[in-house]
């Protein structure tokens, strides 16, 4: 299979669902039928995928392009809970619970989305056929993780200082991140909204770690230059 595939080529465009870490093992055919089953959307930049809320009849397979999930709090105010690049399923608790979407998913940029019948990916978690079996396994470790990260992430916003929540986002990001070269969720007051602090907080946070020589800040990223020191900073 020489070369990378596109999502805009029908003929394979079904070998990119097995890029997708929720499908990947199944067997080619049922790759295929799921490639059949489900429709193809292209998203530019600023266009909402999903909106928190609304009834997830489709199970968004973010095949290129990266997308942020926010939400609104009861004062307007507005909360950012994280950004995802495909290859990757989105919401797929929404999906699984069918009481709507848990954030509203804005494309960060240029975006293919395969969306996937609710009903026809219930039927693959349900099916108890042995090579379904994988499909379960990782829903249950998918969710368990995404319980646990969550969990943690609000007992690290309630009782970490602004620095800390920082260096362990840094350091979370950093991990999969090319050279360790963290890309910012967008402005300053963003990742603020994401940390739960203020725009001016993270600024002093960046200014802290950048003067004593834990990271480098650039335009629109972060490189993480000492990861020891950060993981103690990240452990206050």
């Amino acid at each position: 299979m020489g070369g990378s595939v596109s999502a805009d080529t029908p003929a394979a465009g079904w070998r990119l669902l097995g890029e997708v870490p929720l499908l990947a093992g199944l067997p080619e055919e049922r790759l295929r039928a799921l490639w059949a089953a489900s429709a193809q959307r292209t998203c530019p930049a600023g266009q909402v995928l999903a909106a928190a809320g609304e009834p997830a009849g489709y199970l968004p397979l973010l095949l290129r392009g990266s997308v942020a999930a926010t939400g609104t709090t009861a004062s307007g105010r507005v909360v950012r809970f994280g950004q995802w690049s495909g290859p990757c399923a989105l919401d797929k608790i929404a999906v699984i619970d069918g009481r709507g979407h848990t954030a509203t998913f804005t494309a960060l940029t240029p975006c293919t989305v395969r969306r996937l019948r609710r009903d026809r990916f219930l039927a693959l978690v349900e099916d108890p056929a042995p090579d379904a079996a994988p499909v379960r396994g990782h829903v249950l470790r998918v969710l368990a993780g995404q319980a646990r990260r969550q969990q943690e992430r609000f007992m690290a916003t309630a009782t970490g200082s602004a620095e800390a929540r920082l260096a362990a986002w840094l350091l979370e990001e950093a991990a999969t991140a090319a050279g360790g070269r963290v890309p910012l969720p967008g402005t300053q007051a963003e990742l603020g909204h994401l940390l739960g602090v203020t725009r001016v907080t993270v600024n002093r946070a960046l200014a802290r770690l950048r003067r004593d020589g834990l990271i480098e800040v650039g335009p629109r990223s972060v490189t993480v230059l000492a990861p020891e020191l950060l993981g103690r900073r990240a452990a206050g």
